[in-house]
């Protein structure tokens, strides 16, 4: 069987093609950037990629094409499907038809996360022995690729609320018939296919819906729009998180100050304790729902307590990326503003009183919109400095922004010169955390030659 997928160097949709070749499909696909290091991933695996959309991409007519959701009406390979009558499908219905059907899914979901959880869990599973198959958002440290078909019946997905494809607006979970469900948290995102939050947690509800009452829902104990969404309706099991010490809950006890060691509670159990290069109470909360979906599969929570000690991380989440001339650079996917003030309230917590540099670039479609541009004064507190990057695909001025931040926050224009500035002003012992959901004209690169060539 050839299979032919559109926007197949997204992580997601690259996901889904190295898993069709772990099944024995012919697979080829087409992308408007093919570039590394998605690229050489697929390319490893006897995948053969086009750059860009011509219609001559598919003349030899694959037995299926698979649409990413990034693509729409007017593209000239989606026409040319449409116009042929090609056999067609979303990422996410190919995963439920061809590999999660009579699978034990054990599903991620939540605005934020999401791609450290599922790394979690899956490590877990593996570590277990269960060699479990898995598709995650992201590059897990302790796997060599984003996805893997594993072995039956166990596989863990990041699952996504955002729409399956221009021709199926339902969330990508609702495809995939979890089993075991995590819902970390709740907010508005996605401003530009959902209008409000509430658009989002029927979304949600939807999704818990399809969880069977033999499955097992985990969620957070103080997360207001998660409990409406279940108000609305549960026939399944549910386990919360806890930020104190709930008789009844998954939650961490005796935590050092850089959050970096703690012990994993439930009830007034003690299951075992971690130590780990992770930060942020954010990440502590995600240990613990991973812990608890391991359970649900088989896996004895101390055993999975011990897992989560060789846990390494996930790329570009508080990845270190280098420390030059002593000052340390960070690569960070933040993209809400809740997620940023978590990001640096975790660094600050693990670093004390050192100076941190945030370099912030609003890449994500809300984010552009300016939905959330209020809210980031706030989460940028715990930064000394804030530099924020007025790229031209802004829809309004940082320059208000920056103002409510104080005087330690600034507004520039250049990638250049952000790298320039900081090169030149960064003191020994400085943090420098950069922030963006994209590729950012590879600063964090640049930043660290500028810094060598400065030490040299």
């Amino acid at each position: 069987m050839h299979i032919h997928i559109l926007g197949i160097c997204g992580t997601f949709m690259g996901g889904i093609a190295v898993l069709a070749r772990q099944l024995g499909y012919e697979v080829s696909g087409s992308d408007a950037n093919v570039y590394p290091p998605m690229s050489e991933q697929l390319e490893a695996q006897d995948i053969r990629l086009s750059e860009g959309y011509d219609p001559a991409h598919l003349a030899s007519e694959p037995d299926l094409v698979v649409i990413g959701n990034a693509l729409s009406r007017g593209n000239p390979l989606v026409e040319y499907v449409l116009d042929r009558g090609l056999p067609y499908t979303s990422g996410p219905a190919f995963l439920a038809d061809n590999i999660l059907r009579q699978r034990w899914v054990l599903a991620v979901s939540g605005t934020h996360g999401k791609t450290t959880t599922a790394s979690m869990l899956a490590w877990i599973l593996e570590e277990a022995g269960m060699m479990p198959g898995y598709l995650i958002g992201g590059v897990s440290l302790n796997f060599p690729a984003t996805a893997c078909l594993g072995k039956a019946p166990f596989f863990v997905v990041e699952a996504d609320e955002y729409d399956s494809a221009f021709f199926d607006k339902r969330s990508k979970f609702i495809h995939y018939r979890a089993r075991t469900l995590i819902m970390n948290n709740l907010e508005y995102d996605h401003a530009d296919i959902f209008d409000d939050l509430a658009a989002i947690q029927r979304q949600f509800h939807h999704l818990v819906r399809t969880v069977p009452a033999s499955g097992l829902i985990i969620l957070p104990d103080n997360d207001d729009h998660l409990d409406a969404v279940l108000q609305q309706g549960c026939w399944t099991p549910v386990e919360h998180t806890s930020q104190d010490r709930s008789t009844n809950s998954w939650h961490a006890r005796n935590i050092s100050k850089d959050l970096q060691n703690f012990d994993v509670y439930l009830g007034d159990e003690c299951i075992g304790p971690v130590a780990w290069s992770q930060m942020g109470h954010h990440n502590i909360s995600n240990a613990l729902a991973a812990v608890a979906a391991a359970r649900h599969a088989g896996v004895l929570p101390a055993q999975a307590v011990a897992a989560l000690n060789t846990f390494q991380g996930v790329k570009r989440r508080m990845e270190l990326r280098a420390i030059v001339d002593q000052v340390t650079i960070y690569d960070d996917f933040a993209h809400h503003p809740s997620a940023i003030a978590l990001t640096l309230e975790g660094l600050r917590n693990n670093v004390g009183d050192a100076h941190i540099t945030a370099i912030l670039e609003l890449r994500s479609n809300t984010m552009r919109m300016g939905i959330h541009k209020d809210a980031l004064p706030r989460a940028l507190e715990y930064a000394d400095e804030v530099i924020l990057y007025q790229s031209e695909q802004l829809d309004f001025d940082l320059q208000k922004v920056a103002s409510s931040i104080g005087t330690q926050g600034r507004v520039m224009t250049d990638i250049a010169a952000i790298i320039k500035h900081v090169a030149k002003k960064a003191r020994p012992g400085e943090q420098v955390l950069i922030m963006s959901n994209g590729g950012f004209d590879n600063i964090h690169q640049r930043l660290i030659e500028a810094l060598r060539h400065r030490e040299s």
